[in-house]
């Protein structure tokens, strides 16, 4: 018998620079725009800095997390890549609408993207039916880093969360920082990998691969 309780989440909706004084996240409603550097984009929205970093990736500007991010604008940035106004209109658009993207702060999810693509991974590992073990490490420069695994089955200590026919399993004791989190999939043509949004996250560093409370 165990107290391992059992949740719902599907009915609800590089190299870091050296240490900088902490910049505080951004005023809800604060929007990217076209002058601000990488470095503070990450720094100003931390709870959304890796799927942001992702985005930023993706649209070209794979030095994401290198020195050059510390001072220079997207718009700069982008144009030294040789990208022209209107490509930099786009991304700061895709920017903008995952920051606007809502977070249920009482479960935690797994997009339907992200399910299908750890099937997938059990299936070719011969875990088919594991759940996905979803914790957070001392690592980084700056506090914690999340670990993704596979998990056979819950322990006693853990609360579980199922979306999309797959458990999520993470310790009680974690609960209060990583509740809220969505756990996504990006697929893009400079890197693929599973992408967390954590609402309770307060800082991250300059690259966004972690974080702190």
């Amino acid at each position: 018998m165990t107290d391992t309780e059992k949740k719902s989440c599907c009915s609800s909706k590089q190299s870091c620079s050296s240490k900088q004084p902490e910049q505080a996240p951004a005023a809800k409603g604060t929007k990217v725009h076209r002058k601000m550097t990488i470095e503070d984009i990450l720094k100003m929205f931390p709870q959304k800095a890796q799927r942001l970093q992702q985005e930023i990736t993706n649209a070209g500007l794979h030095c994401v997390g290198c020195h050059a991010a510390t001072y220079e604008t997207l718009e700069v940035g982008m144009m030294s890549h040789g990208f022209q106004n209107e490509a930099i209109d786009r991304l700061v658009d895709r920017l903008n609408s995952l920051l606007e993207e809502e977070n249920d702060i009482t479960t935690i999810t797994l997009t339907a993207r992200a399910a299908a693509k750890y099937q997938q991974i059990l299936q070719d590992e011969g875990k088919h039916g594991w759940g996905m073990r979803f914790e957070e490490r001392m690592a980084g420069c700056n506090g914690f880093e999340y670990a993704l695994d596979y998990s056979e089955k819950a322990d006693k200590d853990d609360d579980i969360f199922e979306c999309f026919g797959v458990q999520i399993h993470v310790k009680k004791a974690m609960l209060s920082r990583l509740l809220g989190s969505t756990i996504d999939f990006i697929d893009g043509v400079r890197g693929s990998g599973f992408k967390i949004s954590n609402p309770n996250v307060k800082s991250s560093c300059g690259c966004g691969t972690s974080h702190n409370y």
